[in-house]
């Protein structure tokens, strides 16, 4: 019988803050920034409608093109894998910390439930674990790699969003 594991994370969420980059000693960078999900159930003892923000730490590797677009509230796609690490805080405490390494950062444009500032349909723009601009459209480590582009103006919004691929945003399972 073979033998197999998988350790992948997707997250689509609203960042808390600004990213922040730091670099190494051997001055490679890493990003670092959080993602709020949203869960909403109804209670089967009340009736009433809850809902439950989980945040997740996210980390991003030669990620330094990709900082000035992680704002505070930007909506991102998050793909990537758990990795649980230890350390010891000041009080000589052993801590242990679970983050999510990012093997790939789409920005889906707009900030919060408001829209803001953002690229629209069509204008997402996305970043592989290399930190280089990517095509929405486009899988990570198919060749595209250029400079991060300037956003463009946020359109107004369509009645209806337009179709990709011949796929819908009624077609994703979620």
């Amino acid at each position: 019988m073979a033998s197999r594991s998988v350790n992948k994370v997707i997250l689509i969420g609203h960042l808390g803050r600004d990213a922040e980059t730091a670099y190494t000693a051997s001055q490679v960078a890493v990003t670092k920034f959080s993602v709020a999900t949203n869960r909403r159930w109804k209670d089967q003892q009340t009736g009433e409608w809850k809902e439950e923000t989980d945040w997740s730490r996210v980390v991003l590797w030669r990620g330094e093109n990709v900082a000035p677009y992680l704002t505070k509230g930007t909506q991102v796609y998050v793909e990537g894998r758990l990795q649980t690490r230890s350390y010891d805080d000041k009080d000589g405490k052993k801590v242990w910390a679970t983050d999510v390494v990012a093997d790939q950062v789409i920005l889906l444009g707009g900030r919060g439930a408001g829209g803001g500032s953002g690229a629209g349909a069509g204008g997402e723009e996305g970043f592989s674990q290399e930190g280089y601009a990517q095509p929405a459209s486009q899988g990570a480590g198919q060749g595209m790699r250029s400079a991060p582009r300037a956003r463009p103006a946020a359109a107004p919004a369509a009645a209806e969003p337009p179709m990709q691929d011949g796929i819908s945003d009624d077609d994703v399972p979620f």
